[in-house]
């Protein structure tokens, strides 16, 4: 057990940093002590293919906890991922990699982003998933970008 908590710290901590930049920030419910919970919109870049950005947008739990770092956000998002120029698979792309990942709460849970190549469609396949260190998450999201044909 320990070992799948290790190398699951492991995982990460090595996957790839991420171009990542807030959009937006929306309240949502007003809380007397501490900031407000929020829906936060966020730009991931995909760090191999140009002209990829994804969209994230996900709840965040405010109060006091929240204020402090030590809320759990709730595994409730979307994403949506778009072409912003032209896009090119470029050779030697891994058939699946994550891409990105955000933090959810202090220690175990983060939102990653996955990509996956069909290269038979010539389409890049963001998925976006909610995971524990501990106990996985069905919760997930689903976005395609198509890139040019080689």
């Amino acid at each position: 057990m320990r070992a799948m908590v290790f190398a699951a710290i492991l995982a990460m901590l090595s996957a790839p940093a991420l171009a990542q930049k807030q959009i937006d920030s929306i309240n949502t419910t007003f809380r007397w002590l501490g900031p407000d919970d929020k829906i936060v919109v966020e730009r991931y870049d995909d760090p191999r293919v140009q002209n990829v950005s994804c969209y994230l947008s996900r709840a965040t739990t405010g109060g006091v906890e929240g204020g402090l770092g030590f809320a759990e956000d709730p595994s409730r998002f979307s994403l949506g991922c778009r072409a912003v120029g032209p896009v090119t698979v470029p050779e030697g792309l891994p058939p699946s990699e994550v891409v990105g990942f955000s933090r959810a709460s202090l220690f175990f849970k983060t939102f990653q982003i996955h990509r996956a190549l069909d290269a038979e469609k010539h389409a890049l396949v963001y998925t976006v998933i909610s995971t524990k260190l501990i106990n996985g998450s069905p919760f997930n999201s689903i976005s395609v970008v198509p890139a040019d044909g080689r």
